[in-house]
């Protein structure tokens, strides 16, 4: 495989040295900034050799290469064009200002949740874990170890205004220790466990308002919330206050101010807002069931095109931490609609006789199994139109199937087969079935509907 020939090949049909404002690459990705989207031919893009897919999402024009080979052609591109190293935060700034507003919620959402995704998981494993334990009598509840496996798989729940707080005032221009230590006032021992409030709570009265002293463990919107307004705070300070001054009156009356605002104003109305998203999606899956399920996995793939997929961390999350849910019922729908894509993509593999072709659908659809569908999506089943028709059928039969049989997940960010460490045990075999159920019927749509292959 000719490196520089496939750069030399790919600068003209991306418009020209000219018409690239930056460039980046991730793990599998080239990621490039055009002045002008429409001077990029696609089409032709996708014909270069190494190339798996080309795509646009979230303001950026995404060339697939994969693992290694990436890394290869953006050293050829970069010293092609004469652009410089390009981080992948000043790619993502440059993308931003052109995305419209709401995909550009979902990208200061995904900014602040995916950094935390790695403590979920591993909570929501560890409650699988705890599940099993209980389940099967492995060991007392009054033992060591089942206390301990107890505190293990709740502290990231518990502590989550903290996470939060740091990520999200990062991500609003604040200070992101100040951020988590407003997520430790927002959980301070003072203040009643949100989770036993049932119990009661004591109320105390500050300047005539009667404030509840009820603590916001595991809540996601009130911290997004109180963290927006500290950071505003924080960023205005700054503007005012002398530089000699800066580093002890600035975080004084930062998080003095921040704080009486998160207590008596955002963080009730941030509660509210939360519990009320969680309890209009709870009672559309116990009272739509399977066709909520249907809509749901049936619509996830197209949501996905737009990246506007990312900003539902914050509202699985919520599900998860709400004492009266504890359970995330939507990522098993979202699973579904990954693994009927890699369904669709693979039955293009038995209608193609093109070779290329056949060596992209394989990995394509295979990593989709895994929960990764950007290769199949964008690089097969869009663009041929009807295979990915065919996933989102396939995506709302097995969303139907698993909101019908309850099917709950303990954590967030695993989907396809990872998934299947975070299911809770008694799902695990709907969960399996389900993946079954989306996956053969996206082969079989893919595989009768008739369209046109290069």
């Amino acid at each position: 495989m000719n490196i520089e020939a496939i750069a030399k090949e790919l600068l003209p049909l991306l418009g020209g040295r000219d018409n690239i404002a930056s460039a980046a690459h991730c793990a599998t990705r080239l990621r490039l900034v055009l002045n002008d989207d429409s001077l990029a031919d696609k089409a032709a893009i996708q014909n270069v050799e190494g190339v798996k897919g080309c795509f646009a999402n979230a303001g950026q024009m995404q060339v697939i290469f994969g693992t290694g080979l990436v890394n290869k052609v953006y050293a050829e591109f970069a010293a092609l064009t004469g652009l410089g190293d390009t981080s992948k935060a000043e790619l993502v700034d440059a993308a931003a200002a052109r995305l419209n507003p709401a995909q550009r919620l979902a990208r200061t959402l995904s900014n602040i949740f995916v950094p935390i995704i790695p403590a979920i998981v591993s909570a929501g494993l560890l409650m699988g874990l705890l599940g099993m334990v209980r389940s099967y009598g492995w060991v007392s509840p009054d033992s060591a170890l089942f206390i301990m496996l107890d505190m293990f798989s709740s502290a990231a729940f518990i502590i989550l205004p903290v996470l939060i707080g740091f990520t999200a005032a990062r991500e609003f221009g604040g200070n992101p220790y100040l951020g988590a230590t407003l997520g430790g006032i927002l959980t301070h021992p003072a203040l009643t466990n949100a989770w036993t409030v049932a119990d009661g709570f004591k109320t105390m009265e500050f300047l005539g308002m009667e404030v509840g002293m009820v603590g916001y463990q595991g809540t996601v919107f009130p911290m997004l919330l109180a963290v927006w307004v500290m950071s505003q705070v924080e960023k205005r300070l700054r503007k005012v206050v002398p530089n000699a001054l800066d580093l002890i009156v600035t975080p004084f009356l930062t998080l003095l101010i921040a704080g009486f605002v998160a207590l008596l104003f955002v963080g009730p109305i941030g509660r509210g807002l939360g519990d009320g998203i969680s309890l209009l999606l709870s009672g559309l899956y116990d009272h739509a069931g399977w066709l909520a399920g249907l809509v749901f996995g049936g619509t996830y793939s197209a949501i996905v095109i737009t990246g506007i997929h990312h900003s539902f961390h914050a509202i699985e999350t919520g599900l998860l931490t709400n004492p009266a849910i504890a359970v995330n019922f939507l990522l098993p729908i979202w699973a579904m609609a990954n693994v009927a894509q890699g369904g669709a993509c693979l039955a293009v593999y038995f209608k193609t006789k093109d070779a290329k072709l056949k060596a992209i659908t394989v990995p394509a659809g295979a990593s989709c199994l895994l929960g990764i569908t950007e290769a199949a999506i964008f690089g097969v089943n869009l663009r041929y139109g009807k295979p990915f028709l065919a996933g989102l059928f396939g995506g709302a039969l097995g969303g139907a199937y698993v909101v019908a049989t309850k099917v709950g997940m303990t954590a967030v960010g695993l989907t396809g087969l990872p998934g299947l460490a975070i299911v809770q045990p008694a799902s695990l075999l709907n969960y399996g079935i389900g993946m079954v159920i989306a996956f053969a019927a996206a082969f079989t749509a893919s595989t009768l509907l008739k369209y046109k292959l290069d």
